[in-house]
This record gives structure tokens, sequence and C-alpha cells, in this order.
């Protein structure tokens, strides 16, 4: 069996010390270490890792720069180590917009206990962003500025920001596109790993005036979901809000369901409303994609109902959007060619339970279409 190359970036001696003990008893890694960006960065080229997890807070050089380095100079996976807090959860959001595939909460109380309880999910999400893409157009102008500099030996100049190329390719699943909608209720969104950059390119496009609500399980720790919301309610020109309390469904509002709980459609005094529900042991991933989209049917009705799938590893959601798609309902599916981990809209894909599989900057403008807009 082929083994991940990892690159662990910590200070803290501990930290590595603890995380190289992790993944070495996991099995199929193989191991390096450094103790900040500066050392990392020259392992990109002396180790060449297929994954990489870092601190964000770290001496000489933090790990946003250096994931700011990474990203122009050799783009690899990196999955960001961020703490729970308010700072934590502004600086993750930040990482991951640079191009950082996931990330995991540092443990809260005395490491060497508290990593037990994130073992199996970092674990998880390393393997899983070793195979997951990286963006090929993030950053591209910045990288071929780099090489060239590189190439002339002076030092790469200040990144810029880009955004990523346009593709126009659309393949079709199951059916094809039909005509406008004009009874549809509410846009169901469900992502994961990969999914806040998702969310900016899906809602950035869309009118303050987008007729309809959209209501989004994004895969997110409680700490991270509302300074989520307030990110994309400064970015787009829809209202964006994390959803705490029961709410009557707004055109041109968008709902983020708080994270470690799930979010569900009901009925107050016979009125749709969105509400925040306490999640079910049983269920893998919160806030449930699955919950929220089968809530949604049940109250809405399918035929009333637009479902979205974006990136993320598992499968969440694709159970519930192909039902919600046989029953009248239409769904979409990011590309993978888009996706950082096609693992939930190509679950759904595989159950044809995808009207179209777009890239993920043609979803807006489908939506669009299909109401009108």
């Amino acid at each position: 069996m082929t083994q991940i190359r990892l690159l662990i970036v910590d200070d803290s001696a501990l930290m590595r010390k603890l995380l190289t003990q992790l993944f070495s008893e996991d099995g199929g890694f193989e191991i390096a270490i450094a103790r900040d960006g500066h050392e990392a960065l020259a392992m990109l080229t002396a180790f060449a890792p297929d994954v990489v997890t870092m601190d964000i807070h770290m001496p000489q050089m933090d790990g946003l720069s250096c994931l700011d380095r990474i990203m122009v100079e050799r783009p690899c996976p990196v999955v960001m180590v961020s703490a729970l807090t308010q700072e934590g959860a502004d600086e993750t959001l930040e990482a991951l917009s640079l191009g950082a595939v996931d990330f995991v909460a540092k443990p809260e109380g005395p490491i060497s206990l508290e990593l037990d309880r994130i073992a199996d999910p970092l674990v998880e999400k390393v393997r899983a962003a070793a195979s997951a893409r990286v963006p090929r157009f993030l950053r591209l102008t910045d990288r071929v500025r780099a090489r060239a500099a590189k190439g002339a030996g002076r030092a790469a100049p200040a990144p810029i920001s880009a955004r990523p190329a346009s593709r126009a390719t659309i393949r079709p699943a199951g059916s094809s596109a039909g005509p406008p909608i004009e009874d549809v209720a509410a846009v169901i969104v469900g992502a994961s790993t990969g999914g806040p950059p998702a969310l900016d390119a899906l809602l950035e496009p869309l009118p303050a005036d987008f007729p309809w609500p959209i209501v989004i399980a994004q895969h997110m720790p409680a700490s991270f979901t509302g300074p989520l919301a307030h990110r994309l309610d400064r970015q787009c020109a829809l209202s964006v809000r994390e959803v705490t309390v029961a709410e009557p469904l707004q055109g041109g509002t968008v709902y983020i369901g708080r994270g470690d709980a799930d979010l569900i459609l009901s009925r107050r005094r016979g009125e749709p409303v969105v509400m925040a529900a306490p999640a079910r042991a049983e269920l893998h991933w919160h806030p449930s994609t699955d919950r929220l989209v089968d809530s949604a049917r049940e109250v809405l009705g399918a035929g009333a109902l637009v479902g979205v799938l974006l990136t993320g590893m598992g499968n969440d959601g694709a159970q519930a959007m192909a039902r919600l798609r046989r029953e009248g309902g239409r769904t979409i599916a990011q590309d993978a060619d888009s996706a950082v981990v096609w693992g939930m809209p190509g679950a759904l894909v595989g159950l044809d339970g995808a009207d179209l599989v777009l890239p993920m900057d043609r979803i807006a403008g489908q939506l669009l279409e299909w109401t009108g807009a």
C-alpha cells in the first residue's frame, strides 16, 4: 500500500510528538515535521508532502502566511489546526479562502488527553485531504509570477488576489434541464469539506432580490458557523444569518445551520419556518443535509424545492436529494473538477439523483435561470 507523505507543522514540541505518534500508530503515513512556516516551506521540495497539517499560530512565519506561500509556490492539500474561538474561526475561514482543504479543532484541555477525542476525525480528514483536489486555477497568476521570479533568482512578488477561471462545461446526469420553475419555494444546499469557498462562489453572483430563501447545511462546529454567516453576509448581496431560533422563510435570505446541531424546516401557525434541532446521534455529520432535505420535502413538497449538493467527503445528502428528484424536485451536483472532495456530490450522481452536474461557477446561473430572476 502506498504511504501518504504527511508533513506536520507545529511550533509545539509536544503537539509534534503526539501527532507523529497518532499517525504512526494508525499506519500508512510517512511523516516529516517542521517547527514553523520557514521550515515547512523548505520541506515542500525536500520532502514533497502529499498533505500538510499546520498550526495557525507559530513564530517566525505563522500558518496563514505559510499557507499563502504554499498555494503560490507548490500547491498541495493543507489541513489547518485551529482554536475553537472567534479569532480561531475567523482565521480558519481565511485559511479556507486561501486554499486550505479542511481544518480540525485544536484540543481545548490538556493536549495529551484531548487528542484522543479528535484522533478519529483528524485521521479521517487528513486521509481525505491527501487525495483532495487543490483548485487548479487558484492563485494561478501568483504561481506564474513566483516561478518566473525564482528562475531569475529574484524573490517572489507579494501575492495578489485572483479568482478561479471559469469553466463552462455542463455534464447532464439523468434528465436535462427543463424550463424555468415558477413555483419553487426554497433552495436547499449541503456542503462539507471545501464548502466555505464554494458557498462564497454560489452566493456572490445572486442579487439581493433573489426570490427564494436558501437554506444551507455546512458541516462545521458551532463556534464556526456564526463567523461563516457573518463572512458570507459581508461578501454577497443577500442577507445571510445563522439560525439559532425559529424563523419564517423569506426570499433574498440565506439561512446557515448552527454547527453541532441539525437544521430543519417545520411549520408554526401554518407557516413554514427554519429552525435548529438537536443533532441526531445516528447521523454522522451535522448539520445533517439528509435531515434538512427530508424535512423540507415534508413541509413544502418536493416540487417546491431545488437541492444543491456541493463538495464534501462522505455521502450526506445524497439519499435525500435522490428521493427529492424522484418526487419531482430539481437537483444539482457540483462536478468533480471543481469540487475539493467529490464524495457528497459524487454519491448523488451515483444514485442517478442529479438533474445537472455543474462546475461551481455555473450553479448560481442555473438557479437564476430556474427562478427567472
